[in-house]
């Protein structure tokens, strides 16, 4: 089916852009000696996830098990949960684990370690556990001296766990637009979680993992001593933040949303379009940002971005596009015109969706399914 036939709202990958996007990371993180393992929580996508192992990451990062779940039974073993562990969730995740899938948990408190050393123990099985390592006062983790944190790994360790490895999550790069303080964190990030590694060695608990990575500081790094593996996700598709942030530029968004003219509002300078929030969702992560996107960038069907118009309101399926300096808005937006409109966020624009729409550079698309939930 051709571009232009299908129905809106309509998740749209360009694949040729998306295939740009996922060589440029692996290029650079090949040069710099380490191994990618992207998250996949951005696209949920198992055909988005063939492309990115073909260019040569080893292993996913996911966030919930049902991503788990759904990428070992594609034909993924090396998975890393990359969120605390809940203690009711252990006989799921040990499921995954004697179906064959190597699955890696994290922890990053004495209370969570207890809990999988108790339910191990009464399993006869065990796991493999890293360590979160907070290098930048972002969310969860330890810092990278706490205290906390050989005594976690005394627990796990005594225990008969396995301490694979120490991860570590830069998101306050999202906040930094300057490529000097982008490289600046990227050290800050590898030099902590390294660091946290080194103080469990030097207690006697063997990390062989050193695990670190978002978008921005994967790209802004020069050096990785120390480093075995990358994580990062949002590169794959990139968006509007990752653009402010200045990582990509627009022409690198490899995700929109296919969108219709439903109506005008002259008076008022607005196109109506078929593309609400449930369509964008309700991310205005660029509202804090150099550029305000509103809720997203409008683009023509070719993909080029419409000057003068900005996606300014959202409610549930009407989008509200105002259109500077046109006196003739049905003239140059006709009802049942289609538009493309770029997103602020892409994990959360692609959770709108249960497909996506592979779009290929002749203009034909071809459906990939996507899948939802925990």
């Amino acid at each position: 089916m051709k571009l232009e036939q299908l129905d809106t709202p309509a998740a749209i990958i360009d694949i040729a852009r998306m295939q740009r996007n996922i060589d440029r990371m692996q290029t650079h993180l090949n040069a710099l000696g380490v191994t990618f393992r992207p998250h996949v929580k951005t696209t949920k996508c198992a055909d988005v996830v063939r492309a990115q192992i073909a260019a040569g990451a080893r292993g996913i990062t996911v966030s919930t098990l049902k991503e788990a779940e759904e990428f070992f039974a594609a034909g993924v073993a090396d998975i890393l949960y990359a969120v605390g562990m809940a203690p009711a969730k252990l006989p799921r995740a040990l499921a995954l684990k004697q179906n064959g899938c190597d699955l890696k948990i994290i922890a990053d408190n004495v209370a969570a370690a207890v809990a999988i050393v108790e339910f191990c123990k009464a399993a006869n099985d065990t796991f493999e556990v890293w360590l979160e390592i907070d290098t930048d006062g972002h969310r969860s983790g330890l810092t990278p001296d706490d205290d906390a944190l050989v005594s976690i790994g005394r627990v796990l360790h005594d225990g008969g766990i396995e301490v694979g490895g120490v991860m570590t999550h830069a998101g306050s790069s999202y906040e930094l637009n300057d490529p000097e303080a982008l490289a600046a964190l990227a050290e800050q990030e590898r030099a902590g979680c390294v660091h946290a590694a080194q103080r469990l060695r030097d207690a006697g608990i063997p990390c062989r993992t050193v695990s670190i990575g978002s978008t921005p500081t994967a790209l802004a790094a020069r050096h990785l001593e120390g480093v075995t593996e990358v994580r990062a996700g949002v590169y794959v598709l990139f968006d509007l933040v990752m653009a402010n942030v200045g990582v990509c530029d627009s022409s690198d968004i490899a995700l929109s949303v296919l969108a219709s003219v439903i109506g005008h509002q002259p008076g008022k300078g607005w196109v109506i379009v078929d593309a609400g929030w449930m369509a964008m969702s309700r991310d205005r992560g660029t509202s804090k940002q150099t550029r305000d996107y509103g809720y997203g960038l409008a683009c023509a069907l070719d993909g080029t971005p419409l000057e003068g118009c900005e996606l300014v309101g959202a409610n549930q399926e009407h989008g509200i596009l105002a259109v500077a300096n046109c006196d003739d808005l049905a003239g140059r937006f006709p009802i049942g015109m289609k538009l493309r409109i770029l997103p602020n966020h892409a994990c959360a624009t692609g959770a709108q969706y249960p497909a996506y729409h592979g779009l290929s550079s002749d203009g034909s698309t071809v459906e990939w399914p996507r899948f939802h939930g925990w």
